[in-house]
């Protein structure tokens, strides 16, 4: 859907739900990039819960983030380095399926 993706949430106090999304593709997207924050919004509990509980950040998992930095590393079978997942991708590929295809 795209080769560079930033994605952008902004939470108010108070409101558990994100405020706004802002998804820029950096001119590489081949989906509008409105109608991807829609449909991550509809994919993804966007709450700080949703996202903890998605990438299990709950657990005590981050004392190996200390070496070697915490970015751009394997997923590990025990959820280390969950937030690296790319699981997502394949679920948003299958909703802008024939789009996306057809962009290219």
């Amino acid at each position: 859907m795209a080769d560079r993706c930033l994605i952008q949430l902004a939470y108010a106090i108070g409101i558990p739900d994100p405020v706004a999304v802002y998804v820029d593709t950096q001119g590489t997207g081949k989906v509008d990039e409105t109608e991807l924050a829609t449909v991550l919004r509809e994919m993804v509990r966007l709450t700080p819960r949703g996202i903890r509980d998605r990438l299990g950040l709950s657990r005590p998992i981050y004392a190996r983030t200390s070496a070697y930095g915490h970015f751009g590393r394997t997923p590990e079978e025990d959820g280390g380095f969950g937030w690296e997942r790319t699981d997502l991708a394949q679920d948003l590929a299958l909703h802008f399926g024939a789009r996306a295809d057809a962009a290219e």
